[in-house]
């Protein structure tokens, strides 16, 4: 490389210099890409894959007993008493997989193998010579079916996991052809004649129904949407940082897994720490958020004011503020306001709260100000004091469906006075009522926002099974089964088959 670079500016040729800026700037930005920390973590396990490939048959047995089949012609021309013939109306009636096995190919993909799988179709034949017609109804029961697939794991340009099929194979190995009863005279020439090209036609199509299957699973995951709104306040990415990663015993999916404002998209000014799921196989699915996912969604949210609470109005169900409810608290506002005057108070965050996850629990410490008004009787407002307050919260977390649901608990707070019209005063007088104030209007109104929680990133289709929660140093782990929906399994639009 450094006899490359002198020769270049040896030559002074300025079109090469550029060329060769561009080519190290080039593998700069991919080195960054390629080392790119994930915020979330999704790991598939054997036990997850088996069950993904249980899903996946069931699928293929409902799409082949939904498939439309063309018309198959054919004739013969040869002899005296050349014919022809049509089976229409195919339709796939039974179909088994007794063995079939999934496969993981590392650092590639995965590869199906069913063998010895069979099944029923029914139809209509017509069958005509220059002497006779002919038509009725026939039974073909299809055996030693086997089926070898395999798939590459990859990604689309908008951070879609995608599979593409690599290569398939697929054979029937048995046919028996039964004619209906109306037919038995002339039965062995019809089934010797359509032996054959029935055969030829199922060992035709067996691999375009996978190959059309794996794209409706594309189109599917496609609709799976990477950028969630979550709400007003903030936005979820959930694209891929790079292809899923694929060993002998799972698959693993990182995720960008970072939050932004709606309000206004920046990019954020601190990267994801590396972390690693526990090398542990009791679940089907892991699911490992990270600090910094967290991080991010504390950002977001404060950035977009979400965490500024009116406490007049979250506090209106219990009783209406006035200079009045103060007096006891902090007697010199009676020479300030002889007459009881509304009081607006106002808190604002004043910087992200700060996350912490290690010791199994969720730390969330917050600072903010709490800014106390008076409304005068012509409607303006003047500040009477402004208490600084930092506290320290936990969050205790729950799943529900597929949504992690964090709720907003209070361990302890202190006070410390900004600003003060009144005169001063020792801002721990104000404890006990801060404490019913941030316990009955500032928590709920926080919880309120959070109540529809975060969406994971599993299909639609999908059901998750006793889910359990831990959290580790820098990150929180999902432990978790997985089902599917029964209303799922059925619903597709019909596939033709040629």
């Amino acid at each position: 490389m450094t006899h490359v670079l002198t020769g270049i500016f040896e030559r002074g040729g300025k079109e090469e210099i550029m060329s060769a800026c561009s080519f190290l700037l080039l593998l700069s930005i991919s080195s960054l890409c390629l080392n790119a920390n994930p915020g979330i973590k999704v790991k598939i396990t054997e036990e997850g894959l088996h069950f993904g490939m249980q899903v996946g048959l069931e699928f293929l047995k409902q799409r082949l007993k939904e498939a439309i089949f063309e018309d198959w012609h054919g004739e013969d021309t040869s002899g005296l008493s050349g014919f022809n013939y049509t089976v229409s109306k195919i339709r796939i009636q039974h179909v088994q997989f007794p063995g079939k096995s999934l496969f993981l190919i590392p650092a590639t993909g995965m590869k199906l193998l069913v063998h010895d799988a069979s099944a029923i179709a029914t139809a209509d034949w017509r069958f005509s010579t220059w002497l006779l017609r002919s038509s009725g109804k026939l039974k073909v029961c299809l055996t030693g079916v086997s089926i070898s697939a395999a798939a590459k794991v990859s990604k689309d340009e908008d951070g879609h996991p995608k599979l593409l099929l690599e290569n398939c194979h697929g054979n029937v190995d048995g046919i028996d052809i039964q004619l209906d009863d109306t037919s038995r005279w002339f039965y062995r020439l019809l089934v010797n004649l359509l032996e054959r090209p029935l055969r030829n036609n199922f060992n035709l199509n067996l691999c375009p129904i996978i190959y059309s299957e794996i794209e409706r699973f594309n189109a599917e995951l496609k609709q799976h949407q990477n950028r969630i709104q979550l709400d007003a306040f903030a936005v979820i990415d959930y694209s891929l940082v790079k292809p899923p990663s694929i060993s002998l015993a799972s698959i693993s999916v990182d995720f960008k897994g970072a939050v932004y404002s709606a309000l206004n998209r920046t990019q954020l000014s601190f990267e994801p720490d590396p972390f690693h799921l526990p090398n542990t196989r009791d679940f089907m699915l892991y699911i490992g958020i990270s600090e910094y996912f967290f991080r991010s969604a504390s950002l977001a949210y404060y950035t977009s004011g979400a965490f500024d609470v009116s406490i007049e109005k979250e506090l209106s169900a219990y009783f209406r503020l006035t200079t009045e409810t103060f007096n006891n608290i902090i007697p010199t506002i009676a020479f300030y306001y002889g007459v009881s005057n509304p009081v607006m108070m106002n808190l604002t965050v004043t910087a992200a709260p700060v996350i912490s996850l290690h010791n199994g629990r969720f730390l969330l410490d917050l600072s903010g100000s709490m800014d106390v008004l008076v409304v005068q009787t012509n409607f303006t407002t003047n500040s009477m004091f402004t208490l600084n307050i930092t506290a320290k919260t936990h969050i205790n977390m729950i799943i529900f469906e597929k949504n992690l649901i964090p709720t907003l608990c209070l361990d302890s707070f202190d006070l410390a006075l900004a600003h003060s019209t009144i005169g001063f005063f020792k801002a721990s007088i104000m404890k006990n009522f801060m404490s019913y104030i941030l316990q009955k209007g500032v928590i709920p109104a926080v919880n309120v926002n959070l109540k529809d929680g975060i969406p994971l990133p599993v299909l639609d289709t999908m059901v998750l099974v006793q889910p359990t929660i831990t959290m580790y140093q820098g990150y929180l782990l999902i432990s978790t089964d997985a089902k599917l929906k029964p209303t799922n399994i059925w619903k597709h639009n019909h596939i033709r088959t040629f």
